[in-house]
Order: C-alpha cells, then sequence, then structure tokens
C-alpha cells in the first residue's frame, strides 16, 4: 500500500510552467494516475515506483503536463499567507522572520481598511509595540512598503522559498533561486 502524499506529481500547464510555484502545484498519485486515463494530462516524467491496477501496471508519473492550458489569474487573493509572502516572510519593521502577525499601516481604528496597501507583515513584537497608532506616533518605521502584488510578483517571491522535498525529476521545470536551494 503506497500512503497517499507520497509519490506525489508535480502539475505543468500546457506551457511546461508549473500552475503555481508557492504553494507548489502537485497532484497525489492517485489524482495523476486518475487525469491520465481520463486523457487530461500527458506524462513528462515517472518515479521508479511501479503500480498494479485490475487491467493495467504502469510506473508512477512525477511530472504531468495538462493538455489544455489554465488560465492563470492576475488577480492574488488577499489572504495572511499572500501578505506573508509578498513581504518575504519577514517583519517590514525589524526583519524578524518568526512570531508573524499582520498589521494594519493605518490602523483599522482610525478608519484603516483591510486592503494590500495597508496590511503588512509584522512580527507580534512591532505588532504589539504599535498597537492602533500611525506609523509616526509608534516610531517604527518601515523597510518594505506594501503594495499590491501581481500573481507574478507572489510566484517570483514564492521561488525564495523551495520546499522541502524537490524531486530531481522536476528540475528542468522549477526555476528557484540558486543561492536558496541547498
Amino acid at each position: 500500500m503506497i500512503a497517499e502524499n507520497a509519490y506525489p506529481a508535480l502539475v505543468l500547464n500546457a506551457d511546461y510552467r508549473p500552475l503555481s510555484y508557492y504553494p507548489l502545484s502537485l497532484w497525489s498519485w492517485q489524482d495523476a494516475v486518475k487525469a491520465i486515463f481520463l486523457d487530461k494530462v500527458d506524462v513528462v516524467a515517472n518515479y521508479d515506483r511501479i503500480v498494479n491496477g485490475a487491467r493495467a501496471t504502469m510506473r508512477l508519473p512525477s511530472v504531468i503536463c495538462l493538455r489544455e492550458y489554465v488560465k492563470v489569474s492576475r488577480d492574488p487573493a488577499l489572504t495572511r499567507f499572500n501578505i506573508f509572502l509578498r513581504d518575504g516572510f519577514a517583519c517590514v519593521y525589524c526583519n524578524e522572520p518568526d512570531h508573524l502577525t499582520f498589521d494594519h499601516v493605518w490602523p483599522r481604528s482610525k478608519g484603516g481598511k483591510t486592503t494590500w496597501e495597508n496590511t503588512a507583515t509584522a512580527c507580534q513584537a512591532c505588532n504589539s509595540q504599535k498597537g492602533d497608532r500611525t506609523l509616526a506616533q509608534s516610531g517604527l518605521t518601515m523597510h518594505r512598503k506594501p503594495y499590491r502584488p501581481s500573481v507574478g510578483d507572489l510566484q517570483r517571491m514564492g521561488r525564495r522559498f523551495p520546499p522541502n522535498y524537490l524531486h530531481e525529476s522536476w528540475s528542468d521545470y522549477l526555476y528557484w533561486d540558486s543561492e536558496l536551494v541547498p
């Protein structure tokens, strides 16, 4: 029996680029095999692992490519994770990478809205120090100004943070910042 999260397949769009870098576009081996039998994908590379079915034996796919191009949205969702990703998983005030929260630059108590331009990654200490005050009142300085990122911006930033597991067959399709890859 193969564990469900073992042998993930890297999913490429019809242009042979990953659907997403962060999170990396991966399907379970079961979903990949199902897509193969439904003629929705082409197999680009395989693992050495073989599975036996009632009517077929096959190697598990490690890289698959969609047969039809999926248009990627240009407007990323405003989520806590995407704010952290845009800001490089570090506090915009002190660059601390731990105990992250998000801060409303112009406080909500003073009419600040939850928008890309008014939210920033902050560590708990800086967020507590700032409280419901403006930057000028708090004495804090931003090292990076918040902005509305494109999907491409988030994809480029995501490449700076490769996942823990990258199968060798994926290397021709993933482009991580070389100085950050072990």
